[in-house]
């Protein structure tokens, strides 16, 4: 696959003599959700430490929370626009004053940040609804606590979405996967999945915005909460494509990928 970085097309408005004239390229807005507990970060016996410990993309990770290393890969992207994260009420301010002091880069890009809600895609639909875009513009919604993200998936995803209208990374299966029954007594297997069929879903995710839009609508109307934003859209009934992710792309989610990460970081600045 090329890593060659993408140049947005430009928009065409026909008019009624027949003329093209070109508009101003499509944006594209990247929407962070970033309004979770974190809870499996902190070991499961450990019920006070859960209530006292920062939410998990607050964590730090070589001395900056997960979260601003995530932002600064979008802020430095040529191709995104804006950036709209979406965080708990009681967070908003602090993180804001925290960027300005500290980590101002990340304010050279157009950013909001907006109540995040109590799942997943509730905060990516407040997002969305803060979103300025036309019908064509891309939409990538990337997880904040995946903060080795780099330039070419980043293009790669904005490529294959504007090609396709939606697509994700993902990194083919390493281990056999198998569809199991759950029982009382735990889960029976009934089938082995081929690996070749399956890929492990990443982030970013990106989407034309209309595509999106819609997607998400229908869901709000009919109560359906899918696992990630690729799944509203197959339920729609529209394709979404794959572009190579990376195993380095991890989702941070418990102690032991914060100790994979640290060692990532360690190599990175070496």
């Amino acid at each position: 696959m090329g890593r060659n970085r993408p140049l947005l097309q430009r928009r065409h408005l026909k008019v009624a003599d027949g003329t093209l004239i070109l508009n101003a390229p499509m944006k594209v807005f990247v929407i962070v959700p970033a309004a979770g507990l974190g809870t499996r970060m902190v070991p499961a016996s450990s019920a006070k430490a859960k209530k006292r410990a920062p939410s998990k993309q607050f964590k730090e990770l070589g001395g900056v929370p997960i979260l601003v290393h995530t932002l600064r890969k979008f802020a430095a992207s040529p191709e995104v626009y804006e950036i709209i994260i979406a965080l708990r009420k009681n967070e908003i301010g602090g993180f804001r004053t925290q960027l300005e002091k500290q980590y101002p880069e990340i304010l050279n890009k157009r950013l909001q940040m907006v109540e995040g809600g109590e799942h997943r895609q509730n905060s990516v639909a407040n997002a969305l609804a803060a979103v300025a875009a036309d019908a064509e513009d891309i939409v990538l919604v990337h997880d904040g606590v995946r903060p080795f993200v780099t330039p070419e998936i980043i293009a790669e995803v904005i490529a294959a979405a504007q090609k396709h209208g939606a697509a994700i990374a993902g990194t083919p299966a390493a281990d056999t996967v198998k569809q199991v029954e759950r029982t009382a007594e735990g889960a029976v297997i009934r089938a082995t999945i081929p690996r070749a069929s399956v890929v492990m879903a990443q982030t970013p995710q990106g989407f034309r915005y209309d595509i999106l839009k819609k997607a998400f609508d229908e869901a709000a109307v009919d109560g359906f909460v899918g696992t990630d934003e690729a799944s509203l859209i197959e339920r729609a009934g529209h394709p979404v494509a794959v572009v190579m992710g990376s195993p380095r792309n991890l989702k941070i989610t418990t102690p032991g990928d914060m100790e994979l990460a640290e060692f990532y970081l360690k190599g990175s600045c070496e």
